[in-house]
């Protein structure tokens, strides 16, 4: 299995795993994970990584039809600006590939904020750590096991 998944059978969390064929050629790994488990895609969230301007890495979990807003994180989050990672950083801070870059399980702590629509849902559907993997839970259990904030830091 992933790091994620491993994280959640070992604190006992309620969850569900969904798989689907993940196509390479997909525009959107986000939206393409909606469509093939027939979700609305307000449920299915990406975790994107952005860095401080003192070079924090800062995971945000946003709902896949919309986008990040970087101010917003910037001011949950207490630091002056915030931009889009690196991608090479941000795979190795999390031990994930892009595409599947999951809030659960990281390598490295690293501050979390979900945006605040997810509390709206009674589950929510995150990366399980790979393409074609997603991993269905309460926002609520995804922001314990994530020490987690939520924040308004979603655009659509």
């Amino acid at each position: 299995m992933t790091p994620a998944i491993d994280l959640l059978k070992k604190v006992r969390a309620v969850h569900t795993v969904h798989s689907y064929s993940h196509d390479p050629k997909a525009p959107s790994y986000g939206l393409e994970a909606a469509e093939k488990l027939g979700l609305e895609p307000a449920r299915v969230f990406k975790t994107l990584l952005a860095a401080s301007e003192k070079g924090e890495l800062l995971v945000a979990v946003v709902p896949v039809a919309g986008t990040l807003d970087l101010k917003a994180l910037a001011q949950a989050a207490g630091v002056k600006k915030a931009d889009m990672a690196d991608p090479a950083a941000a795979q190795r801070a999390t031990g994930y590939l892009l595409g599947g870059i999951s809030p659960l399980g990281q390598k490295k702590r690293l501050r979390t904020f979900i945006d605040a629509s997810a509390q709206a849902f009674p589950t929510v559907f995150v990366s399980a750590g790979r393409r074609g993997l997603e991993v269905e839970l309460a926002a609520a259990v995804l922001a314990e096991h994530c020490q987690a904030s939520f924040a308004a830091i979603g655009r659509e």
